[in-house]
């Protein structure tokens, strides 16, 4: 029986971890539909910023106490989870408890009772944010791109922790009490810091029903753990994993740079005599701007997928504040959308070009022109962003799509464009008169 199970066990590792890779492989094959942009510079930067913005939580400490909050379940879930590797191993081998008599039953004690404390924590707080989202029902959480199945997701991933650790604090307490009672495999380690207060309700029942209590928990904390793997992949959860690389990517510029686009930058170079046209090899542009997600760089799709939907870009967006229809945590869910839906037609075998010709789009299908043309550029979304999301940068660039390809824009910005191109700034005024007010001034 043992043997089957280690089998039973071994293959359902096995599926799981095929799942995984193949939802992860899926994952960046739609990324890398994106333009090619170098993230490579300046290594110690990079590094320096993933330490202390996605391992050190940076962001979220401008909130001190959500901010601690997600840092419990952060380092409780991380740590806790070191006790997965010791799990496997006793699944895979047969054994129970590997690693106690290998370190000794004091400081192995002494690690369970650590991973106890996280885990009472990260109980806590799962519940106090189940609170927030749907007793307190935070504004920012119930916003019009927040339908169901956002919400609904959210709090699937909380209530999915708490039951993990629950399952944890289990099987802790019922092998404490097996191992008073003498039960064989049992390795003689102690009761631990908090699953000794739930022994009282294990300790009157019999060896046989104690390990059937254990041995269950035990299988659904580590089943629940390789599911909620592979659930992460489906979920804006799976910043857990994508901060990381996301933040490392980061954008290093200062925020108010806005990048020009090199054919047009060379163009106007040329007009103005900066440069010979023979100095610059010719391109051929496919399009201005964006308008799918192959339009954007593997940057940009990288940052849809590392969206946690906190909706701190929105709540800080002086646009969505004064009613209007722009919410930057939308651009990137939609965008995110977007590529899922390109990653179904490539399941099903069809080829990148056929995904990508199936008569929708970002910009029209999901993303509106009235939520484009609202953005101010004040890169506030990017600011808030916990995990150095760049929200604008994609707004920027479905903008270019609407001026240049489509010439949709308003009316005032034409007259803007205009000024811009014959006197050289917004105003309607030649650059000869432009200091006639200073003639007026009394000095």
């Amino acid at each position: 029986m043992s043997y089957l199970l280690q089998i039973l066990f071994v293959a359902c590792v096995a599926v799981a971890g095929y799942l995984i890779w193949k939802r992860a492989n899926l994952i960046r094959k739609t990324i890398l539909l994106g333009k090619s942009t170098n993230r490579l510079d300046n290594p110690s930067k990079r590094w320096k910023t993933m330490l202390l913005i996605a391992f050190g939580q940076g962001k979220m400490f401008q909130k001190p106490l959500v901010g601690l909050m997600h840092f419990i379940i952060y380092v409780g879930f991380v740590i806790i989870n070191i006790e997965l590797l010791e799990i496997i191993l006793d699944g895979i081998l047969g054994t129970h408890r590997l690693f106690a008599p290998v370190i000794g039953t004091e400081l192995y004690a002494l690690l369970i009772n650590s991973f106890e404390f996280l885990a009472v924590g990260v109980i806590v707080v799962c519940i106090a944010f189940l609170a927030r989202r749907n007793i307190l029902k935070i504004k920012r959480f119930w916003q019009r791109e927040m339908t169901k199945w956002p919400r609904t997701d959210a709090n699937l991933i909380l209530t999915f922790e708490i039951i993990l650790m629950l399952l944890f604090l289990t099987m802790n307490a019922t092998d404490s009490v097996l191992q008073n009672k003498g039960a064989e495999h049992y390795e003689k380690v102690g009761s631990f810091a908090f699953s000794q207060y739930l022994m009282p309700l294990f300790e009157n029942m019999s060896v046989g029903s104690l390990i059937a209590i254990e041995r269950t928990a035990w299988w659904l904390h580590i089943l629940g753990i390789l599911g909620f793997a592979l659930y992460v992949t489906y979920s804006k959860h799976l910043h857990i994993i994508l901060a990381f690389p996301n933040t490392y990517f980061s954008n290093l510029n200062p925020k108010g740079k806005i990048e020009n686009m090199p054919a047009i930058t060379n163009e106007v170079k040329i007009a103005l005599g900066l440069i010979n046209q023979n100095d610059v090899p010719a391109t051929q542009i496919a399009r201005f701007g964006a308008k799918d997600v192959n339009d954007l760089t593997w940057k940009q799709l990288l940052d849809a997928y590392s969206c946690t939907e906190c909706g701190r870009c929105t709540s800080q967006c002086p646009a969505n504040q004064t009613g209007k229809l722009l919410s930057p945590r939308k651009i990137m869910m939609d965008t995110r959308d977007r590529l899922e839906e390109i990653g179904r037609q490539l399941q099903k075998g069809k080829t990148i070009e056929e995904a990508l010709n199936d008569g929708k789009s970002l910009y029209g299908s999901y993303i509106t022109k009235e939520e484009i043309l609202a953005c101010n550029t004040c890169n506030a979304c990017v600011e808030a962003c916990p995990v150095n999301i760049d929200p604008l940068s994609i707004i920027v660039d479905i903008r270019r799509f609407i001026t240049m390809e489509e010439a949709s824009t308003p009316a005032s910005w034409n007259a803007m464009f205009a000024n811009l191109e014959n006197n050289m700034a917004p105003w309607k005024f030649s650059p000869s008169d432009r200091f006639e007010w200073a003639s007026k001034v009394n000095v």
